[in-house]
C-alpha cells in the first residue's frame, strides 16, 4: 500500500525539467545528519521504546519551557485527550471549541462523551473570537479549547480573564505554536494545559508525536497514568491500575529526532519568520487575496494561509490548486469549517451558524512554508498565484 501511494503521489507531481524547478511542497521537515546518525544508535542500542531518551526530550523541553513540567506523546490528539481527562471532563459537560480547527480538537471532547461547543473565529487571526467564546458558555461549560492558528497565539491575557471570570479551565491547542510567545512568554511556559504537535509538518517533528505542558504537579502525575493504561508504580516496583489509561507513550527513536529539532528550532522559526516578511511583501495579486494576520515578533509562522477571493474569480479552489500543481507548487488546506462535517452536523449544526470559519474553509489555500525554502522559491509561489489570479478574473475572457 504505502509503494502505492509512493506511486501516485510520483504520478501526481510534475517533473522537474529545464523551464521548471522541482516541484515545491507546501512543508518538508528538516531532519540533519547529526540527528539521523543519533537515531542509528539508538536503534542499535537495544532500546528504542520509551527510555532515556523520551526522559531526556522531555527534560529539554521542560528547560525550554521555563522549568514546566512536560510529558511526552504520540501526538497531539493523545495529548488533548488526557488533558481532558485531566480536567475530569465527561458525560454532561462542554467545552468551547473553535469552528474552524483541526477535527481532533472537538473529536477528543467527544471521545470523553461530553459535548463540543462552538464559537466562531477572527476573520484574519484566524483565531476564536473570545467574545462569541463566551456568549457559548453555559451553566455545563467545564472549559474552553482555544488553538493558536498557524503559530500566532490567541489573546492570552483576555483568555485566562475570561477562564478565572467564569471559573473554566483551559486546554490551549498550541499544535501549530511551538516556540510562538505572547507578550514574551513562550506558549506552554505558563497557563493551564498546553498540548504540542511535532508532526512532520510542524516546526518541531518527531516523525509523529506531541507533548502536554502541565501547571500543576498533582496533575502531572495523573497525566502519566492516563498516557499508559492507568498504571502507577511504587518505590518497590510494583504494579497497580487506578484507572483505564490508554497509549500515548513516545517511543525513543521519536524522541532522538525530537531533541535533534529542538537544538534548530530557534533558527527554524527564524527563518519561517522571514519567508513569511517576504510573502507579506511579494503576494500582491489581482484581484486581492486576503493575507493572514501579521502578529508581531511571538508569531512563529507554522503556515501562510491567505484566502482566495473566490467572488472575483471564474474557478474555484480546486482548479485554483491544480494550476499551481502545474506550476511546481503544492498547497494545502487549512481547515474546512469544523461544524459542518457529518458528525457535527448531527449535532444540529448548519450552513451559517459561523459565517467567518465557513468563509475561511471555503476559501483558504496554505501556500509553501519550511525553514529549507529559499527567497526565490516564496517569488516563485508569489508569482504563480498572481498569473493564476490574473488569468482568471471574472473580467478577463
Amino acid at each position: 500500500m504505502a509503494a502505492k501511494a509512493r506511486a501516485r503521489s510520483a504520478i501526481s507531481q510534475p517533473k522537474a525539467t529545464a523551464s521548471q524547478p522541482a516541484f515545491l511542497p507546501f512543508a518538508r521537515p528538516a531532519i540533519d545528519e547529526e540527528t539521523i546518525t543519533a537515531v542509528s544508535q539508538v536503534l542499535r542500542s537495544g532500546w528504542i521504546t520509551t527510555g532515556p531518551q523520551v526522559e531526556a526530550f522531555e527534560a529539554a523541553l521542560s528547560r525550554y519551557l521555563g522549568g514546566r513540567a512536560v510529558r511526552a506523546f504520540t501526538s497531539a490528539t493523545g495529548a488533548l485527550e488526557v488533558a481532558v481527562q485531566a480536567c475530569g471532563i465527561g458525560h454532561g459537560d462542554e467545552v468551547i471549541v473553535p469552528a474552524m480547527t483541526f477535527a481532533a480538537t472537538a473529536n477528543v471532547v467527544l471521545r470523553v462523551g461530553a459535548r463540543p461547543v462552538f464559537a466562531d473565529v477572527d476573520l484574519a487571526t484566524r483565531n476564536i473570537d473570545l467574545g462569541r467564546a463566551e456568549k457559548a458558555i453555559t451553566p455545563l461549560t467545564r472549559a474552553i479549547m482555544p488553538v493558536h492558528f498557524a503559530g500566532l497565539p490567541v489573546d492570552m491575557d483576555a483568555l485566562y480573564t475570561l477562564a478565572e471570570r467564569r471559573g473554566l479551565r483551559v486546554i490551549e491547542d498550541a499544535a501549530h505554536a511551538i516556540g510562538s510567545s505572547h507578550r514574551g512568554r513562550r506558549i506552554g511556559s505558563f497557563g493551564d494545559f498546553v498540548a504540542f504537535s511535532f508532526h512532520p509538518n510542524k516546526n518541531l517533528t518527531t516523525i509523529e508525536g506531541g507533548a502536554l505542558s502541565i501547571r500543576e504537579p498533582a496533575e502531572a502525575r495523573r497525566v502519566e497514568r492516563l498516557r499508559f493504561h492507568g498504571i502507577e508504580r511504587d518505590d518497590n516496583g510494583d504494579m497497580d491500575v487506578l484507572e483505564a489509561g490508554g497509549k500515548y507513550n513516545l517511543t525513543d527513536v521519536a524522541a532522538c529526532v525530537g531533541l535533534g529539532q529542538l537544538r534548530r528550532l530557534e533558527q527554524f522559526n527564524q527563518r519561517r519568520r522571514t519567508l513569511a516578511a517576504r510573502y507579506f511583501e511579494r503576494l500582491k495579486t489581482d484581484p486581492a487575496m486576503l493575507l493572514p494576520a501579521r502578529g508581531d515578533e511571538g508569531h512563529s509562522w507554522h503556515m501562510f494561509a491567505p484566502l482566495l477571493p473566490l467572488e472575483h474569480m471564474r474557478i474555484g479552489r480546486p482548479q485554483f490548486i491544480e494550476e499551481m500543481r502545474k506550476r511546481g507548487v503544492g498547497v494545502g488546506i487549512h481547515y474546512p469549517a469544523l461544524h459542518l462535517f457529518s458528525l457535527y452536523r448531527k449535532m444540529g449544526y448548519r450552513i451559517g451558524d459561523f459565517p467567518n470559519a465557513e468563509r475561511i474553509g471555503q476559501s483558504t489555500v496554505t501556500l509553501p512554508l519550511f525553514p529549507a525554502m529559499s527567497e526565490n522559491d516564496v517569488d516563485r509561489v508569489c508569482e504563480s498565484c498572481s498569473g493564476i489570479l490574473g488569468k482568471f478574473r471574472k473580467d478577463v475572457p
